[in-house]
């Protein structure tokens, strides 16, 4: 070929500088095609593999796709269009691999044998000539220096003939070896050509080989099906993006509906509680002993089914019986300081579990429906309905009339703060309120040197009758359930209302306002702060007993009445805005630091959680009071309409007694006349003095009628 460049082969026995110069030239370039040879080996060989594992895995997919009928998925049913498309392109993907395979015996023949013949073959020929040329040319050198360190003086036949055939043996090898060499690195410029394209064109023949093939295997008819499959994804797609559409603003709107939700104790008012329940499902802690005083909480799902309260654990198929709660038991029980826990208990005695709820709508949700179902509520036709009508009458025998929880509903506002003497809603109005807290300073609610009592002392026993005599009575015990003992009946013994809860008191003192529930948040936040201040822990433990009269805190040791609060007297109570286990009220009272008539001091107390309910409980009370002082005074107006109507009545008969009686006495009168019509003048009646005094009545009864 013209252009390539040679090494001359005639001047290879001369070896000039010139000579070697050129050769060193050739030897670069045998090392570079080398090199490049190599890299182009290895990108044609991934090549070949990567076709030999495409032709393995079209040929396991084949596999796969005939074996898809005999697959049995939970969700998948039997879809036989699936299971005929699938084994269609099964018989379509098998020829394909066949092809595949054809492919890569044509790219083992056609591209990779000879490039490998290349590399394996003349580059390492190359490579063995170099090193032969390189040996033959050192012993040359070395025969021509011991051919030129023969003596002059002294010549030995021997030692020169030795010498001298030395030198022709490795001069001839030499040039032997550089010929071959030479022309090794000639024909090197031919192979290079030769070993790039050759596997470039085999590796195209075979390709377009591969696509005549395919072309052939894909008739129109199969066209005509991979048109129909290209259209039912299409189609399915479509279906797929509506259904992940309506599914993401399903989310969207779950998410908002279920804000409030991810807090472990939702607000009861917004999440009101519904005691109408037959049925139920949720998490709850179930304690499981492991000693005498040793126990584990477990927490699994629990459901009732019909009458039994099933379990089931996470990843469990189905749930077991956990225990028969026909004519069962439930209450509210306190247990290893935990909350909101209650405890079943068969209708045998035998068998009990204490549960805890997550929160505390949860908690007397499980209480109501379980007491639903252990009166086999569940058994009826209307369930909830017929629980609906249980939980009323229970709520009536309990209230003055038949509508008074309805009146007691109607009159809580719903977003407007209570008037000052009912309770402030520690989560409805507290927003709403916090406005008016900017416009009043803090020293028009509590006065900055007001002192705090830190122990239950009463201070208004002076000045309230009623607490004077509740606390000459302090030394007789008082049964906070209103029950009778010992043959005296209890003071709130008529009241309707009992309402017992564990409190304990953190201070009082004495505030300038009691028509703000700030006051009372002043007042939690001053009494809290001096605690901190002088490092005061200790508070004193007290059962704190709600009646429609008063509120009563009662010794939980001894049932002794501590201290007593009139409830007419408590105008304003409200619970923390942040904690709910705070809560305070304002009593008005006589007296004080002041020298004014009226004063009012502020209670503080901690609860166990129950700050609302204490407040509700105070609400519930004193509606209740009205209302029995609403009838009362209805009462006492109709007693005194009848008292007047019957007065009237009384004096109407006794005017008509008197109209007969002086008609009696006119024809008396009259009959007596007749006889003696001719008698004298001087002749008259004598009236006895009971009839004359009847008449005088009389005309006093006409004289008061005609004035009516």
């Amino acid at each position: 070929m013209p252009g390539i460049d040679k090494l001359p082969i005639e001047e290879t026995l001369e070896d000039s500088p010139q000579t070697r110069s050129l050769l060193g030239v050739f030897e670069e370039d045998a090392t570079a095609i080398s090199n490049y040879m190599n890299q182009l080996y290895q990108a044609m060989h991934r090549i070949y593999d990567a076709q030999n594992e495409l032709s393995a895995a079209t040929h396991l997919t084949s596999k796969l796709l005939k074996e898809y009928e005999k697959q049995r998925f939970p969700l998948g049913g039997d879809d036989e269009v699936m299971s005929s498309t699938l084994q269609q392109f099964s018989k379509v993907i098998d020829e394909l691999s066949s092809c595949h395979a054809v492919l890569s015996t044509q790219l083992a023949d056609a591209m990779m044998f000879p490039i490998t013949q290349f590399k394996e073959r003349d580059l390492k020929e190359i490579l063995t000539l170099k090193e032969v040329f390189q040996i033959a040319s050192n012993d040359h050198d070395a025969a021509i220096n011991r051919y030129s360190r023969l003596s002059k003086k002294r010549e030995n036949d021997k030692v020169k003939y030795e010498v001298i055939e030395d030198v022709y043996t490795s001069r001839k090898k030499q040039h032997q070896t550089m010929m071959h060499y030479f022309c090794a690195l000639n024909t090197l410029q031919y192979k290079k050509k030769i070993a790039l394209l050759e596997p470039l064109l085999g590796y195209m023949q075979a390709q377009i080989s591969f696509f005549k093939m395919g072309s052939e295997n894909l008739s129109e008819q199969l066209e005509e099906f991979l048109t129909n499959i290209g259209t039912s994804v299409q189609n399915v797609r479509r279906e797929m993006d509506s259904d992940v559409e309506t599914m993401q603003q399903t989310i969207e709107d779950l998410e908002v509906a279920s804000d409030p939700l991810y807090v472990p104790d939702p607000d009861p008012m917004k999440f009101p509680v519904n005691r109408n329940l037959t049925r139920k499902a949720g998490y709850l802690n179930a304690r499981n002993k492991t000693g005498l005083v040793s126990s584990t909480w477990d927490r699994q799902f629990y459901f009732t089914q019909g009458g039994n309260l099933m379990s089931q654990a996470r990843g469990d198929v189905a749930g077991g019986l956990a225990m028969d709660i026909d004519n069962c038991s439930v209450m509210a029980v306190d247990c290893e300081d935990r909350r909101y826990c209650f405890q079943i208990t068969s209708f045998d005695g035998k068998k009990s579990s204490i549960l805890q709820a997550e929160s505390k709508k949860d908690h007397e949700e499980w209480i109501c429906t379980i007491n639903n179902i252990s009166k086999q509520i569940y058994l009826s036709e209307n369930p909830e309905e017929i629980a609906a009508r249980v939980n009323q009458s229970a709520l009536e025998a309990v209230t003055p009339s038949p509508s008074f929880q309805q009146r007691h509903e109607s009159l809580r506002p719903a977003g407007q703060s209570w008037p000052p003497t009912a309770r402030t809603s520690s989560s409805g109005s507290l927003g709403s309120e916090s406005t008016s807290l900017a416009a009043l300073s803090l020293d028009s609610l509590v006065a900055p040197d007001t002192p705090i009592q830190f122990d239950i002392i009463s201070p208004v026993c002076e000045d309230q009758p009623g607490q004077a005599k509740a606390s000459s009575q302090g030394n007789r015990r008082t049964n906070p359930f209103g029950e009778s003992g010992g043959g005296t009946k209890s003071e709130t013994e008529d009241s309707i209302l009992h309402q017992l809860f564990i409190v304990r008191f953190l201070g009082s003192m004495e505030v300038k306002s009691d028509d703000n529930p700030d006051v009372v948040y002043e007042t939690m936040r001053q009494i809290l702060a001096a605690r901190a201040i002088h490092n005061i822990f200790r508070m004193t433990e007290s059962h704190l007993l709600v009646t429609c009269d008063c509120l009563k805190l009662i010794d939980p040791q001894t049932q002794v009445t501590r201290l007593t609060f009139p409830l007419p007297s408590v105008v304003l109570y409200a619970t923390h805005q942040e904690n709910k286990r705070l809560f305070g009220f304002v009593l008005r009272t006589s007296g004080g630091r002041s020298e004014s008539n009226l004063s009012s001091v502020c209670y503080i107390f901690e609860s166990n959680n129950e700050g609302e309910k204490i407040c509700d409980s105070v609400g519930l009370a004193k509606q209740i009071a009205l209302h029995a002082e609403l009838d009362r005074r209805a009462s006492e107006k109709q007693k005194e309409i009848e008292r007047v109507k019957e007065k009237q009545q009384k004096e109407l008969s006794k005017q008509k007694q008197i109209e007969k009686d002086l008609e009696e006495q006119s024809r008396l009168i009259a009959a007596s006349s007749r006889p003696n019509q001719a008698s004298s003048e001087g002749q008259f009646v004598v009236l006895s003095s009971s009839q004359s005094e009847e008449s005088d009545l009389g005309e006093e009864g006409k004289k008061r009628e005609s004035e009516a």
